[in-house]
């Protein structure tokens, strides 16, 4: 990875302190406090107007807190941090007039990668990653919707981030795409890549190391999967039903 030089190898990933935003006077993040260790993938679950994707926005210094503090790797969000942070917003941000190549490059060269042949490393390695080497040079009109979710990613990982944040990376997707994705993400995590990843679907939440419910601007649980499934107390029990049983115990 290539990461930012002036980012510290120890502490947190994220580290948020009583959290809150709003839009006027309607709150929308209520508090918030969350650690989030490095080289694991953190599942943002909730459904929509939960607060996840402003969540996300802060996150990338697109929005700054009403109170409170959020921190990446020890330091405030922000073009400081781009070389060290990916973002995939929930709308594809392509440009559909240029190639699977020319968007990769472009954004490549907005993240810092200024050295021409090192740039079009990086593009090759991107492309190779999200599937799209034998598509490199069509336009992005001509591609499916999965395919431009592909290119989004590609364009998010190009600059080889240490924290990677996805919203809804996985909507729209077939299930063979779906699994290609959390395949690409096991392995950046392991390479220690951190990815905090926004999602209303529980089939996203399963492939989590770990997961944070949201409801109504706050996090009512945290933990792993497998911890937040027996919270219900009962064996059988799915991460739907444990978000059922949370939620209704936070009212």
């Amino acid at each position: 990875m290539s990461g930012n030089n002036a980012v510290s190898n120890s502490g947190s990933a994220i580290s948020i302190s009583g959290l809150e935003f709003a839009y006027g006077d309607r709150p929308v993040l209520k508090g918030i406090d969350l650690e989030i260790p490095r080289g694991v993938s953190f599942g943002v679950l909730g459904a929509n107007g939960a607060g996840k994707t402003t969540l996300i926005k802060m996150l990338i210094g697109r929005l700054k807190a009403t109170n409170g503090s959020a921190l990446i790797f020890g330091q405030q969000p922000g073009p400081e941090l781009a070389d060290s942070v990916g973002y995939m917003p929930q709308l594809n941000a392509l440009y559909e007039s240029l190639s699977v190549r020319e968007n990769l490059d472009f954004f490549a060269r907005m993240l810092g990668l200024d050295d021409k042949s090192q740039r079009a490393s990086a593009v090759e390695r991107a492309m190779e990653l999200v599937g799209l080497a034998d598509r490199a040079d069509s336009v992005i009109t001509e591609l499916s919707g999965g395919m431009r979710q592909r290119v989004s990613l590609g364009a998010s990982l190009v600059h080889e981030p240490d924290l990677l944040l996805l919203d809804e990376p996985t909507v729209g997707l077939d299930p063979e795409l779906r699994a290609m994705f959390w395949q690409h993400f096991r392995e950046m995590t392991e390479s220690g890549t951190t990815i905090v990843i926004s999602s209303h679907t529980m089939d996203d939440a399963a492939h989590c190391d770990s997961l944070g419910f949201m409801r109504d601007g706050k996090f009512i649980a945290t933990g792993s999967p497998e911890q937040l499934r027996k919270s219900t107390g009962e064996p059988d029990s799915s991460l739907e039903d444990a978000f059922l049983h949370l939620s209704k115990a936070s009212v």
